[in-house]
């Protein structure tokens, strides 16, 4: 039998722990899987592009557990009713190669994204960061908020979006929840006076949701929505203006913001800043980015925390995913016979 976290349970898990508790839990699952980034096979990701979106998988093992997520991302998903983005993901046993663990990881992935931006902001922001811009108020925004308020106790929100509707569903989601949040007319006004700017839009575009000349010294920018080739969010000249931080480089460079660099283009890698074996934030007028697109091994940690969270709970089922017959060697006789086995079998004696 193999552990199954459905969507009731994974809502019932966070329900029970609280939301900010468990960000905090698995930040510090992702940062302890950092530090140990030399102990996991790393690859980019393998996807299936089309004109409506992708398709991923998203493999990794650090020589004990195997891992992989299965994600789309279609952003014209929400005209009809759906998800932008959906996903499972499956950790495993390398021992026996048998899978224990399968759970829903839409809402992990939310949750693990927002975690992990959080965990990059301790490094790269300013201590005394105060204040947040968000532009995009998808079904990721919440999650950051919570995220940073958790981790870098920050509260006061500046928050844009093109559509009213997704600003009404951002505030509704967050007016009870000890947050200041201000409402901005432009993504132009939203980032005056904030320390941190998170983007994370949806469409599947070059867009320039960021200028060079909207950016000021000192900001940390953390930029998630530009996660395909052929989908960035900022202008390249900010870029050549700040030191940019990447999970892996051979993704990055073909998903995040640096494809619109040369290949040569310097980046750090997070691992790297919190290991201590590269500098973070060197002053208080540096310019940072996070060139943030997802990783395997940010999945693996966020299957390796909810494996660890359900022991001893009800949040889980067990599905019969696993064939187990009483001789291993006689799958066959799972689907039973009407008779009995012949006694001879021509030319076998």
């Amino acid at each position: 039998m193999v552990q199954y976290v459905g969507v009731e349970n994974m809502v019932r898990l966070i329900g029970s722990v609280g939301i900010e508790s468990y960000l905090i839990g698995l930040a510090g699952y992702i940062e302890d899987d950092f530090r140990r980034w030399a102990s996991f096979e790393k690859a980019p990701r393998v996807a299936s592009h089309s004109a409506d979106g992708v398709i991923e998988l998203m493999p990794t093992s650090d020589g004990a557990s195997y891992a992989f997520k299965y994600v789309n991302g279609h952003p014209k998903n929400t005209r009809s009713g759906l998800q932008t983005v959906t996903a499972f993901g499956v950790l495993s046993d390398v021992e026996t190669g048998y899978p224990r663990l399968l759970s829903e990881m839409t809402l992990t992935t939310a949750l693990r994204t927002a975690a992990t931006s959080a965990v990059a902001a301790r490094h790269l922001a300013r201590k005394d960061a105060a204040t947040m811009a968000i532009i995009g108020l998808g079904s990721q925004s919440e999650f950051q908020a919570f995220a940073f308020k958790a981790l870098l106790g920050i509260r006061k929100l500046r928050v844009f979006d093109i559509d009213p509707l997704a600003t009404a569903k951002f505030l509704a989601n967050l007016g009870q929840h000890d947050f200041e949040i201000e409402v901005a007319a432009s993504a132009q006004e939203v980032v005056l006076g904030a320390d941190i700017i998170t983007t994370v839009t949806a469409d599947k575009l070059n867009a320039t949701i960021l200028s060079d000349n909207m950016i000021g010294a000192g900001v940390h920018i953390n930029a998630v929505g530009g996660d395909c080739p052929g989908k960035t969010e900022l202008q390249s000249d900010i870029l050549l203006r700040a030191d940019v931080f990447v999970e892996f480089p051979e993704q990055t460079r073909i998903e995040g913001e640096i494809q619109q660099m040369a290949a040569d283009f310097p980046v750090t890698e997070l691992w790297r800043v919190i290991m201590g074996e590269a500098a973070g934030r060197r002053g208080r007028d540096q310019i940072t980015i996070f060139d943030s697109v997802g990783f395997a091994t940010e999945d693996f940690s966020a299957l390796r925390y909810l494996r660890d969270q359900v022991v001893g709970t009800d949040y889980f089922d067990e599905i019969d995913l696993l064939t187990e017959p009483e001789d291993p060697r006689n799958l066959f006789g799972l689907l039973g016979q009407t008779g009995p086995f012949p006694r001879s079998i021509p030319g076998i004696r």
